[in-house]
């Protein structure tokens, strides 16, 4: 079995389930609200002006909040569908933001840049069959956001 493809298209299918259900609660969003938790923001309480990698974005929302709060983010998906989504949010939102479809394995392959903070959410670890080779494509960085500011 292909176990890429299957995730693939099964995150493909959510996306457009997910899109429409009242637990991200699109509407809303459009509105200002933020989808972070207190957790997350009490964790990370000041990313301005800081590079902010997302992996496992699904279709951006969190990631679209943390640009709100004036991070320089990039989210990475596996899914077109999700990708295709966040980047049409965006830009009903006017937010600035870089999204790219890739397997989060493959991303070191593609990726030259370095970010300030690495994110990721609830739920993503346990869809991954090999977390130390997930752990090794996550960059090291000081780099400084040049988008905001």
């Amino acid at each position: 079995m292909d176990y890429i493809k299957v995730n693939r298209d099964t995150w493909n299918k959510r996306t457009d389930l997910h899109t429409q259900s009242s637990f991200y609660n699109i509407p809303m969003f459009k509105n200002g609200r933020n989808s972070l938790n207190p957790i997350e923001l009490a964790l990370l309480p000041d990313v301005k002006d800081k590079s902010l990698l997302h992996l496992q974005c699904h279709f951006g929302q969190d990631t679209l909040s943390w640009a709100r709060l004036g991070a320089c983010v990039t989210g990475v998906d596996l899914s077109p569908t999700a990708i295709e989504y966040a980047n049409e949010l965006k830009q009903n939102l006017n937010l600035e933001a870089t999204f790219i479809e890739s397997n989060v394995y493959d991303f070191d392959a593609i990726n030259q840049q370095l970010f300030d903070i690495v994110y990721t959410s609830y739920g993503v670890l346990n869809w991954l069959p090999d977390l130390n080779r997930w752990a090794k494509v996550i960059p090291n960085s000081d780099n400084k956001c040049t988008t905001h500011g």
